[in-house]
């Protein structure tokens, strides 16, 4: 579905977690960052073990230099994987930390 029609439905007063994934998803691939991070903070607020949103959110944060943010994202999704037992999403965000420690260093 295209971002347009997404947010038809949004303008419609359909708000859930899965549009806003769905939003930010589109707005990261798109390059628009700031709208990707504040769609996917409003998904992770419908849902909060949302392991795949976090994940996105930690991208999407990572990419504005907002290093703190994406950290805190990501251990966010890690604790939802787990719980979820969504072990590729562990597996991804365990990566992404490690990365933004090297980079940290």
């Amino acid at each position: 579905m295209s971002r347009e029609a997404l947010e038809k439905m949004l303008a419609k007063g359909m708000d859930n977690s899965l549009l806003r994934f769905g939003l930010g998803k589109a707005c990261m691939d798109e390059g628009n960052l700031e709208l990707a991070a504040e769609h996917l903070q409003r998904c992770v607020g419908f849902d909060g073990k949302y392991s795949a949103a976090w994940k996105l959110l930690g991208q999407a944060l990572n990419k504005l230099e907002r290093y703190d943010e994406a950290r805190s994202a990501w251990e966010s999704g890690l604790a939802a994987a787990r719980e979820k037992g969504d072990k590729q999403s562990e597996k991804e965000m365990t990566v992404f930390l490690k990365r933004l420690d090297k980079q940290a260093r």
